[in-house]
This record gives C-alpha cells, structure tokens and sequence, in this order.
C-alpha cells in the first residue's frame, strides 16, 4: 500500500496533500492474530494509540506494546495490573527505554531514550471532587500531558466545602487554561458549579465512586446529564483517559489558533 501511494505521487496522479491524506489512512500494522495496531493514529487525528490492558493477557499486552514502541517511539497502557506491567517491564529493555508506572491507576507510559513530547502551548485544568476521584483524574491528566499539554490540577475541591475550589479555580482562570475536566462521584454536582463560575468548557467525568443508591457512579452520571449550567459535556463512568484526550484536542486547537494570532489570551 505504502509503494503504491508513493508510486502514484511520483508519477503526479495524486497531488502532496492526497498521499499524506492516504498515508494517515492506511497506517494500520497487523500483529498475527492479536491486533490491528492503528500505528498512524497520532498523525492522523493527534491522539496517541492507548492500550486498554483490561480483558487482555500479560503477553499481549507486552507484545503489543513493544510493537508500538518499535513504530512510534512511545506507547501508553492504560488500566494495567501487576501482571501486565511485570511481562511489560520484562520484554522492553531498559537501556533502550524507560519506564513511568502510575500503579494507582494502573498507567503505564513507556518511551524510547530520546523521545521528547512536543509541547503545544495548550493548558488543561483539573479539578476533583474528593480525594477518591484522584485516580480518574489522574488518567486524564497524564493522557493530556502526553499529547503536549500543560495541566495544572487541583483536587479535593468539592462541593461539600465550596470554599476550596475558589483559590484553584482563580489559578486556572489565571493560567488561562483552555478547558477544563472536572471529575466527581456520589451526586456529581461539581461541575455545574465550575461551569457557572466560568466561560470555558467543562468536561464532566462521573465517577463510581460512593455507596448505596450511587449505583457505582450511575447517579453521579444522571446529575451530570441533567446538568442546569450550559457548557458540559459528559464523558462516561471513570472515563479519565476520554476526558484527557478530549481536554488535549480542545486546548491544543485553541493553542493552534493562538499561535496564528486568531485567538488572544484572556490576560
């Protein structure tokens, strides 16, 4: 495939801008019988490949991971237990690579010596309601920083002591944060009120955090959905790494834009 699309642009049947389009598309590496590794994900749409490790074996998830690495120089596992991150740790050699293990989130991000994450100049702001949302956010965060971002965190803010979340909040509105993820479990109310204090998106993560009639995080996601304050958007129960990697394209079109002078900052 690869050939024959810088067959037919060499021979100008096809224009630059039609063979890079074409490259993007079939940037897809077979693995056996184990997967399809979408390799040009990243260029074509600006979000890393991300490894869900849940329903896999330790094998395959080293396998796979390796393979990535081989291709892009960087790959992120999430949802990884001590197994996969062992068979991981094992099968990558570590004077060709490193490793940065988040175990309480069960997040791995292995990158080749070398490799360097382009920072965009977008910012993502994060904000928890309680301190059991932390791994959530933490997901989305390190997601956010690996597609360039600068995030700035604030956690245990919530609603049953308003009072905290107004010092993080100014800082944020301060860093000109371009978006920001708020992550909240039990009645899920922390978001309308960050997306009434402020006019920037609000990306709303339920959490299954909470007991009884919480539902593993079902009641937190319905408050969220019904939402008075307009400006959210809702991501699924302890969906952090959608979140990052929706808070990451939305703040690095804003810092695209800025970088043209088609958007000012808010200072």
């Amino acid at each position: 495939m690869l050939r024959k699309i810088l067959e037919r642009l060499v021979k100008g049947q096809i224009s630059m801008d039609e063979a890079e389009k074409l490259l993007r598309i079939s940037a897809i590496e077979e693995i056996g019988n184990l997967a399809r590794i979408d390799v040009g994900r990243e260029l074509r749409k600006g979000v890393p490949e991300i490894i869900l490790a849940e329903g896999k074996s330790p094998r395959d998830v080293a396998e796979i991971a390796l393979r990535m690495l081989e291709n892009r120089g960087r790959v992120v596992i999430s949802r990884a237990v001590k197994g996969q991150i062992d068979a991981i740790k094992n099968i990558i050699a570590s004077d060709d690579a490193y490793l940065q293990v988040n175990s309480n989130v069960g997040l791995v991000v292995v990158r080749k010596k070398g490799f360097e994450v382009e920072k965009t100049g977008g910012k993502v702001g994060i904000l928890t309601a309680g301190t059991s949302d932390i791994p959530v956010a933490e997901e989305a965060r390190v997601v956010a920083e690996e597609m360039g971002c600068e995030v700035v965190t604030a956690y245990d803010v919530g609603v049953a002591g308003i009072h905290r979340l107004f010092p993080p909040l100014k800082e944020m509105v301060e860093k000109d944060v371009d978006v920001l993820v708020v992550v909240a479990g039990r009645e899920g109310a922390l978001p309308s009120v960050v997306a009434g204090l402020v006019d920037l998106p609000v990306i709303a993560v339920p959490t299954s955090t909470g007991y009884g009639l919480g539902e593993k995080g079902v009641s937190a996601l319905m408050a969220m959905l019904q939402a008075c304050s307009l400006g959210i958007a809702v991501v699924n129960i302890d969906g952090g790494v959608a979140a990052g990697a929706t808070a990451a394209l939305i703040a690095n079109r804003a810092a695209k834009f800025k970088k043209q002078g088609c958007i000012t900052d808010s200072k």
